[in-house]
C-alpha cells in the first residue's frame, strides 16, 4: 500500500476527491495492493462519510473512526497516534502479531486480545512508538521466515531467539556419538 499512496495522494487531494472518483477508476489505481475492489469501495464509502458528515477531515476519537467503512482498531490506533498524538492502543498488525508472540507478550491469536496483552505491559505513554518500533523491526530483523537472531539486539529477552541460538549452537559443536 504504501508504494501505491505516492501517486495515490498526488492524483486525490481530498476526501471529496476520493468520494466522486468511479469506482473502476479507483480500483485501477489501487489494483497492485490485492483485494482492490473491496478496498476501493470502502475507500469510496469512508471518504463520502468523511466529506459529508466531517467536512472533509479526519475524525480524532475511536469510536468516530471505528463507524468508517474499512477502519478498524489498527487503523483507528494508527490514525490516532500518528495525525493527533493519542495514545489509545497499540497497532497490532502482521508484524506486530508476530514479535509479541515470539517475545513471549502474548499467547493470543486474535489482535484485539494481543492489543490488550501488550496495553498491560506497555506504559500508555509508548504506546504508538512501541507499536511502530515493532512494526519496523519485524520487517527490518525479525523476518517471517528467517528471522536474524543473530544480529537481534533482542536476542537476550527472546525466548525464539534464545532457542534459535542454542539449535545454532548445537549445529556448531555437536556432541560426539558414543
Amino acid at each position: 500500500m504504501n508504494k501505491v499512496t505516492k501517486d495515490l495522494f498526488r492524483k486525490y487531494r481530498s476526501a471529496r476527491d476520493y468520494a466522486r472518483v468511479a469506482q473502476e477508476e479507483l480500483e485501477q489505481d489501487i489494483r497492485s495492493t490485492g483485494f482492490f475492489r473491496n478496498k476501493a469501495k470502502s475507500i469510496k464509502a469512508c471518504c463520502t462519510i468523511l466529506d459529508e458528515k466531517y467536512g472533509g477531515k479526519v475524525p480524532d476519537s475511536m469510536d468516530e473512526l471505528l463507524e468508517l467503512p474499512g477502519v478498524g482498531r489498527k487503523t483507528a490506533n494508527c490514525v490516532l497516534g500518528s495525525a493527533y498524538g493519542q495514545n489509545s492502543g497499540i497497532v497490532v498488525d502482521t508484524h506486530v502479531k508476530r514479535l509479541a508472540e515470539r517475545l513471549g507478550l502474548t499467547r493470543q491469536k486474535e489482535p484485539d486480545k494481543i492489543e490488550l496483552d501488550l496495553m498491560k505491559v506497555v506504559p500508555e505513554k509508548n504506546w504508538h512508538d512501541f507499536g511502530n518500533l515493532l512494526i519496523l523491526h519485524g520487517r527490518a530483523v525479525c523476518d517471517a521466515r528467517k528471522p536474524r537472531c543473530p544480529e537481534c539486539v533482542l536476542r537476550q529477552e527472546c525466548p525464539s531467539a534464545q532457542m534459535f541460538m542454542k539449535q545454532f549452537w548445537n549445529w556448531l559443536n555437536p556432541s560426539p556419538r558414543v
